[in-house]
């Protein structure tokens, strides 16, 4: 059934200067879920005055928050205390990853994750799964059953973990392939090629994700990269040839236009450059790393990002706290950091070479609840029957 929706309305642009809102707003929403008007309500055309009408008052109607970084099999393991990344990775996330070769654990899982997801505001997500394809399966066939927008694939790792989250350079290119044929396309669902780290995938491994990547040019890309000062000392010792980290990635076709990189807390100003040339996205977690002390004060602007993540387990408190779309100008080199002897994100305005500000995000999640014939957004502070 038609309807209109009543509210302040709360709305994006392509810019990140474009922020529509309507103290008095409505929208019109068809039988379907799709967004048919939004606009002032005094604006209200007349073919869908007298409709049925849920009115919200104060209450702001919005989009769904978009999450472009968050690892699924963490979903029990919330505020998980660790010295540093990588001793909280080896004595709470491997064991509680393991437990996701369960078909029946991970199922079960994936509907409270979901849920958890929806309920908080967030209505699209780019997520890791454990190493195991039922898990990824369980995820995917979940976010299907609700019409989601979903990017996902296994984690791909074979070594430097404990052995019951391990495959190996075949079995996880196998895999891979297999998922992206089952569920790649299918309604909202998109899959990514996702090798851990670095350091958790052999050489041998990081070629075939590479050979993947390749071989589907519409698939994503995800991984991790430059989130602690640990991580980058290894990633010295396993690549002493590579002049940085970024240069791992690169060396096997893993940094382009379709890859989402979390974090990037550490990278260089050449790093920063480069990435921006290949068109890659930065997830910035902005909890995950003050919580893990891997933050940097300073280095990171609003206007050096082109989306933000939860990733959902490091945060204190079990609370999701994942910001708005903050997708704007891309990754670039920043002259004010340079300036003062350390790295960063750009802080001023796009150059005329950048593309459109999330243009990445919007392939990514090409269902972005936006006005128009698409699907509309929940209700921020009720459940909703829209299609979210």
């Amino acid at each position: 059934m038609t309807k209109v929706i009543r509210g302040q309305t709360l709305s994006f642009g392509a810019s990140h200067h474009d922020v529509r809102h309507e103290s008095k707003g409505a929208i019109a929403v068809g039988d379907d879920g799709t967004i048919l008007w939004s606009g002032p309500l005094s604006l209200l055309p007349r073919n869908f005055q007298g409709l049925a009408t849920d009115d919200y008052g104060d209450n702001i109607v919005m989009p769904g928050f978009i999450d472009a970084h968050i690892h699924f099999p963490q979903l029990r393991m919330l505020a998980a205390p660790g010295k540093d990344l990588l001793d909280w990775l080896t004595r709470f996330t491997f064991p509680e990853e393991a437990r996701y070769a369960d078909a029946g654990y991970a199922a079960a899982n994936a509907k409270t994750f979901l849920q958890t997801l929806y309920a908080n505001g967030t209505t699209a997500a780019m997520a890791f799964c454990s190493v195991h394809k039922a898990c990824a399966d369980a995820l995917f066939a979940e976010a299907q059953s609700r019409n989601m927008a979903l990017v996902t694939g296994k984690t791909m790792m074979d070594r430097n973990a404990i052995p019951a989250v391990h495959d190996d350079a075949t079995t996880g290119g196998v895999d891979s392939e297999a998922l992206y044929q089952t569920w790649h396309g299918k309604g909202r669902l998109r899959y990514a090629i996702s090798p851990r780290f670095a350091i958790t995938s052999t050489e041998a491994q990081l070629k075939v994700a590479g050979e993947l990547l390749q071989s589907y040019p519409d698939a994503m890309l995800q991984t991790h990269l430059s989130e602690s000062p640990g991580e980058i000392a290894w990633i010295k010792t396993l690549f002493p040839n590579e002049r940085d980290y970024t240069a791992v990635y690169e060396r096997f076709g893993l940094v382009n236009d379709h890859g989402v990189f979390a974090h990037g807390v550490h990278l260089s100003e050449g790093e920063c450059q480069r990435l921006h040339d290949a068109g890659a996205t930065i997830a910035h977690c902005p909890t995950s790393n003050n919580f893990l002390d891997a933050y940097r004060e300073n280095d990171y602007n609003g206007d050096g990002l082109r989306g933000a993540g939860h990733d959902f387990s490091a945060p204190q408190g079990g609370a999701q706290t994942t910001l708005p779309i903050i997708s704007v100008s891309g990754v670039r080199g920043c002259p004010k950091c340079s300036q003062r002897g350390q790295s960063g994100l750009i802080a001023s305005p796009p150059a005329p070479r950048e593309r459109e500000p999330i243009q990445c995000l919007r392939r990514l999640l090409a269902t972005i609840p936006r006005p128009g014939r698409q699907q509309a957004g929940i209700r921020w502070v009720r459940q909703s029957s829209v299609q979210t």
